[in-house]
């Protein structure tokens, strides 16, 4: 089963390049620090500025770097269905263990449209399919309904869940049970979304502090026992990450830690000067810094 805490892995260049070296490196980190998945290719991990090549690329040093032990969940969601349906082929070929399709962007589908999509990419692979609600960025929003008649399908297995919209777990759970797997993509909530009955989250404060992170997600796994005061610690790094567009915070943030350049693509920027100050001071208050 996908739980706990999955990293939504940032992609790292150098002067724009693909840093495939840095790649591996940081997913070295997330296997030490105890992270319970990786997503390459996500949004993330800037998908829409990746050239085909690139995208495939991270999807290939991911499977090797993991190596079986902490599943893959291949980014490999496009707004056209064709493109998402190769690349989903590709990330099953080469060995990954699961697929995050985020909801089609821009075309605006209807319900029906959604279903078509989803179904289409179903039927192409044999390994699970997570999909990716996020109307804040995607302007769609998947219904409930939608969803439980995707989840009779063969291989679409949960739903990272960025509506931020907590009754949405309650009615999820409601229509398809435990067995379909309910990961929040905002890391605020985490506590209250596992709660409610989520088991884990597709992180992105988890790429700068994948121990936190992993021990917070670990803590409501099992009983919720030291969930509340990892959450107060992580809450003000997780506001940090999203002053501006997602990933230039986090990258940022990465690069103080030395993990890798904050270096992001067009028409992304990188963060303005009082944005720094903030995320500093924010991972000097959870000793991460």
């Amino acid at each position: 089963m996908l739980k706990g805490s999955i990293v939504a892995l940032i992609t790292p260049f150098k002067n724009n390049t693909l840093n495939e070296d840095v790649y591996g490196k940081l997913i070295q980190y997330h296997l030490k620090n105890g992270t319970n998945g990786i997503v390459p290719g996500g949004t993330t991990g800037e998908s829409p500025t990746l050239s085909h090549d690139e995208h495939r690329k991270i999807i290939k040093i991911a499977v090797k770097e993991c190596n079986g032990k902490i599943p893959v969940i291949a980014g490999t969601g496009s707004n056209s269905t064709s493109e998402a349906v190769e690349l989903s082929k590709y990330a099953e070929k080469v060995g990954s263990d699961a697929l995050l399709v985020v909801t089609p962007y821009y075309n605006k589908p209807t319900q029906e449209g959604l279903y078509q999509h989803y179904k289409k990419i179903n039927d192409n692979v044999g390994i699970p399919i997570i999909i990716y609600n996020i109307p804040s960025r995607s302007v769609i929003d998947m219904s409930v309904e939608t969803m439980t008649k995707l989840f009779e399908l063969k291989n679409i297995a949960g739903v990272k869940d960025a509506t931020g919209d907590l009754n949405r777990v309650d009615s999820q759970l409601k229509a398809m049970g435990k067995e379909f797997i309910q990961l929040t993509g905002n890391d605020d909530n985490a506590l209250e979304f596992n709660k409610r009955g989520g088991v884990g989250s597709i992180s992105v404060t988890a790429n700068i502090a994948a121990k936190l992170c992993s021990n917070f997600q670990n803590s409501c796994l099992n009983g919720f026992k030291d969930s509340e005061k990892l959450d107060k610690i992580l809450q003000p790094v997780h506001a940090a990450m999203f002053i501006e567009s997602n990933p230039s915070p986090v990258k940022y943030a990465a690069s103080l830690l030395g993990m890798c350049d904050s270096d992001v693509r067009l028409p992304l920027v990188q963060v303005k000067e009082e944005t720094k100050k903030k995320i500093s001071e924010a991972l000097k208050v959870a000793k991460i810094l």
